[in-house]
């Protein structure tokens, strides 16, 4: 401790030391929080406000919502290395030591006290709240061992077992789900950070603890499992809103950030429009009045059904052995177990099924890129071809030439994919097979043709187009073959 002393070492809270190094970035320019899409204006921003001001804050939002990684990426606000007292449980800052055994340090050792130095990844303690977290948990506990072998009485502070928040001293301290956590654990720690004390097992301790404190909450946990108490929301600095991206570009983006595309020795080929198509399945559910908006639509539906549509035409591509492999609509179909199981439903769509939302999704969806990509192309050969009594079987496990091939009877379906640029004459035929399903897909959205379960297109069941199938529960039944 003396050559700490000696270098000049001066001893800064946590808040102060994050705020500097915030202030350090803003002027260098960095990139606060990479990998992070879509929050550059919203949230980030008030993320900034938050430290700068030296508040706790609470990130409150619906699930696949970033909340968690963005209070991760807080770590790279502290300092890279900071010292402490050796042996310490809870940190210690040599030149103000908050426990008995840093105090008992300094006290016998003098200048001679050694000293650690820790990395801020080891200064970041991160709780998920469930409803089972006790005070020990999180404050600590009597080890009647401890005081066994150390031959101290139980009421010597020597005998606690610290918990987590007081091992996060001189660090920050996040808690997930803060509502689910019960009212009598939020109050302990509304107590020790507010006031400084805590009771354990009937012992008073001290503990001046120097903590960032930082939270996640659901909007539906308000009401739905619990609460954040009055004391404690009171303390938090700043409540800041997250939310899904509001533009289809931006979801894109962070899908292909974040889904594993790049298979080991395979070359993948994901058409653009197959990526938007999957984009907006998320963005249509998120409109849908049949699926629970309060629990949402993750940001995680889109990324797993990327990554399913990709496995399906991977499989489809080993056994015919073809090279690239490029995911087709055909392949989304494939990839309703990564839709159903992350949708809530209401009533209304309780009655309907998750499989047969998730099937008008993705027409809808397909029926969105298109009209945006080709609205106004010429369709009615191909309309006509159905209207006739014309049939097209194209399973999705044939190969994409022989879809090709088959595509090709339609008259006029493959010009129409060439001139409005979703395949051109020299790609591949997996991108012209994936761009004619897309158009017949649309066809089916507006019910002027229909889909059979297997992958079978012929006429449907009516006359004439009804209008497209549309957000916000407009969808309406369309015949399954």
């Amino acid at each position: 401790m003396g050559q700490l002393k000696a270098q000049g070492y001066q001893a800064r809270t946590v808040k102060n030391e994050m705020r500097v190094n915030l202030v350090a970035k803003l002027r260098s320019g960095e990139t606060l929080f990479p990998g992070i899409v879509g929050y550059d204006d919203t949230v980030v921003p008030q993320i900034v406000n938050a430290v700068l001001g030296r508040h706790d804050f609470i990130l409150l939002g619906l699930r696949g919502q970033a909340k968690s990684r963005l209070l991760r990426q807080l770590v790279t606000l502290l300092d890279e290395e900071v010292p402490i007292l050796a042996g310490s449980e809870v940190n210690d800052d040599p030149l103000a030591p908050i426990s008995k055994h840093g105090r008992q340090l300094i006290e016998s050792e003098g200048d001679q006290a050694p000293v650690e130095w820790i990395h801020r990844d080891h200064r970041y303690v991160e709780k998920l709240a469930t409803p089972d977290v006790t005070i020990a948990d999180v404050i600590g506990d009597m080890d009647p061992i401890k005081a066994a072998r150390g031959g101290h009485i139980l009421a010597d502070e020597l005998t606690i077992h610290f918990g987590l928040l007081p091992r996060a001293n001189r660090g920050i301290f996040a808690i997930n789900e803060l509502p689910d956590l019960a009212g009598k654990i939020q109050v302990g720690l509304f107590n020790i950070l507010q006031e400084g004390d805590v009771q354990v097992k009937g012992y008073p301790i001290r503990l001046a603890l120097d903590v960032f404190m930082v939270f996640t909450a659901n909007p539906e946990d308000y009401t739905a499992r619990g609460k954040i108490i009055t004391p404690l929301k009171d303390r938090i600095g700043a409540e800041i809103r997250t939310h899904y991206p509001e533009e289809v570009e931006t979801g894109v983006e962070i899908t292909r950030q974040e889904a594993w595309a790049n298979r080991d020795g395979v070359e993948v080929e994901v058409p653009d429009f197959v990526e938007e198509v999957v984009e907006r399945i998320a963005f249509l559910a998120r409109e849908d009045k049949r699926i629970d908006q309060r629990s949402g639509v993750s940001q995680r539906v889109p990324i797993t059904v990327v990554e399913s549509v990709i496995s399906n035409a991977e499989r489809r591509a080993y056994r015919l052995g073809e090279n690239p492999v490029v995911p087709r609509i055909s392949d989304i179909y494939a990839s309703l177990p990564s839709i159903t199981g992350k949708m809530e439903l209401e009533y209304e769509g309780e009655l309907h099924g998750h499989e047969k939302i998730a099937r008008e999704l993705i027409a809808g969806a397909a029926h969105r890129t298109f009209q945006l990509r080709a609205g106004g192309a010429d369709v009615e050969d191909i309309v006509e071809y159905f209207e006739q009594g014309g049939a097209l079987q194209i399973g999705e496990d044939s190969g994409a030439e022989a879809c090709v091939q088959g595509f090709g009877i339609v008259p006029g379906l493959l010009e129409l994919v060439e001139r409005v640029g979703l395949a051109p004459a020299a790609g591949s035929d997996g991108r012209k097979a994936g761009a004619c399903e897309l158009v017949l897909e649309s066809l089916v959205a507006e019910r002027r043709i229909t889909r059979s379960s297997s992958g079978g297109y012929r006429r449907a069941p009516h006359e004439g187009p009804s209008g497209p199938l549309g957000p916000g529960g407009g969808f309406q039944p369309f015949g399954e073959g």
